[in-house]
Formats: C-alpha cells, sequence, structure tokens
C-alpha cells in the first residue's frame, strides 16, 4: 500500500526540491484513475461549474454543490491529499461564516485542507480556520475571484501564458508571506510567471504550486484532471496540447456503439446473440 500524503510530505519534497503533483477532480471514477497515477494533492475546484457542468462562471457554485462533489472525490482518493474550494460566499460573509464552512467540509465530507481563493483579503480568516486545526490551501494571482482586482477580466484570458504583470513581484512575495504568516500551510499561484513565480517560492518557506502560468519554477504544479485527458467536447475539433483526447476516443465509441444497434448487431459487451435456427 503506497504510503499516504501528508503535509509533512509536501513540506519535505519542498525542503528536498521534489515537484508536487496536484490535480483537479470533480468526480469519483476521475479521483480513483489520479489517486492510482500516485498524484500529490487532488483538490475539487469550483471550476466544476463552467467545465463539467456548464455554467457561465464559478460564481453559480453553492456550498451544498461543493460538499456534495466532495464526498464523491473523497471516496475515491486513499493515498492523496484532499482539498476543496471555497464557493463565492462563505469567505466573503466573514470570518465565522468562513470558518463553518471550512467545518463543514471537514464532517460532511472528508477534506484534509480548505483551499481559499483570493485568501490575502481575508488573512483573519486564513487564521481563524488555522486555530480551529483545518489546514488551508491559499490561493492568489490571477484566479476567478481576484481578477477584477488586477484589472483583468478573467474570462477573457485567452491562455494560459498570461501571468501577473513582473513589476508586482514585490507586492505578490509580500502577499504570499502574509498568507504563510496568517497560517497557511500551502500557496496555489496561479498565473505566475517564470519571474514572479521563482521569487515567491524562494520567498516562503510553505510550498508553492500553480496551475494556469506556472511552471518548473514553482514547487509543484497544479492541472485540471479533465484538461490533462482532453475531455473537452472542444477537444474534438480543435486538439489541444494535453496527454490524450478522451473526447475523439469517446466520439469514436459513441458513433460505433450506434451503429451497432442501427445495423442490427449485439453491441460491445452485450450478452451473447443466439444463432440463428
Amino acid at each position: 500500500m503506497p504510503e499516504k500524503i501528508t503535509l509533512r510530505t509536501l513540506q519535505r519534497m519542498k525542503d528536498d526540491g521534489r515537484k508536487i503533483v496536484g490535480v483537479v477532480a470533480w468526480d469519483y471514477q476521475i479521483a480513483r484513475i489520479v489517486d492510482r497515477a500516485g498524484v500529490d494533492i487532488v483538490s475539487v475546484g469550483d471550476t466544476v461549474g463552467v467545465n463539467l457542468w456548464g455554467h457561465s462562471n464559478p460564481f453559480e457554485v453553492t456550498m451544498d454543490q461543493m460538499i456534495l462533489v466532495t464526498q464523491a472525490v473523497r471516496r475515491g482518493v486513499s493515498r492523496a491529499l484532499l482539498s476543496a474550494d471555497f464557493p463565492f460566499g462563505p469567505l466573503q460573509e466573514g470570518t465565522d461564516s468562513a470558518v463553518r464552512a471550512a467545518i463543514r467540509f471537514v464532517k460532511e465530507a472528508g477534506v484534509d485542507m480548505v483551499k481559499l481563493d483570493g485568501a490575502s483579503d481575508f488573512l483573519d480568516s486564513v487564521t481563524a480556520i488555522t486555530r480551529a486545526g483545518i489546514p488551508v490551501f491559499a490561493q492568489f494571482g490571477i484566479t476567478p475571484q481576484t481578477a477584477l482586482r488586477y484589472g483583468v477580466e478573467y474570462n477573457a484570458i485567452p491562455s494560459s501564458h498570461d501571468q501577473v504583470p513582473v513589476a508586482m513581484k514585490d507586492a505578490l512575495v509580500a502577499e504570499a508571506k502574509r498568507l504563510e504568516e496568517a497560517g497557511a500551510v500551502l500557496l496555489n499561484f496561479t498565473n505566475s510567471g517564470p519571474i514572479v513565480g521563482a521569487a515567491v517560492a524562494e520567498a516562503v518557506s510553505i510550498p508553492v504550486v500553480g496551475g494556469f502560468g506556472g511552471g518548473p519554477w514553482l514547487d509543484g504544479r497544479m492541472r485540471m484532471a479533465h484538461a490533462a485527458i482532453g475531455y473537452a467536447a472542444s477537444a474534438i475539433d480543435n486538439p489541444p496540447d494535453t496527454y490524450a483526447n478522451v473526447a475523439r476516443t469517446t466520439l469514436d465509441a459513441i458513433t460505433a456503439y450506434a451503429e451497432d444497434v442501427r445495423s442490427a448487431r449485439q453491441v460491445a459487451g452485450g450478452i451473447p446473440v443466439p444463432p440463428a435456427p
């Protein structure tokens, strides 16, 4: 049985220069697969609303929905550390609300830590959640919940190559230090870029990982599992730079299934058809 990943494991990995592997997952089957692959962190993102449910933005996702999705992922994860995103609302409503939400994630969904977007604007909540005994995974940089503060329309960002302005390096290093001092055990620096990202990773003692705009200059990477495997329907006509194209494979499989049905053939996996008399 592989060793269970702990926060101490992640800290040792940073100290030893070993990269941390994180994925975002939203369902039981994907959770089982990525856990078996040996990733270190499985994060349940509120991006489920946009990428799996078709919402126009993640703000529409509720706390109850996040609990339900996280419960499913929890059932599939046994080795990796499990994190879940706060949806928009509990953090913005105040410290008491944030602590209650964190406790719900632990008691009802079994998370190992909670992820807070725009956490540097809510340092009191970071500290309060930490004092409640719940580790905080703090996200900062250009994110859906902080983009306007940086003067960016998040939905207009065309690719993962966008990054925070280099001129903001000192401010973002200071922001990362404040999050560490408030009690965060892990940072997710989105759209960091090689200059600012490297500076932040060196400035704090806790691990710094990143998704969009990240790279080997950080202590690790986060990537949506569905993005890594090319799950989105758009991958059929516009193959992305991914490790697979599950969308195309799925289209081909369902097309073949439909052809078997329409041709009066038994489908793959169906019961044997008795020979004609």
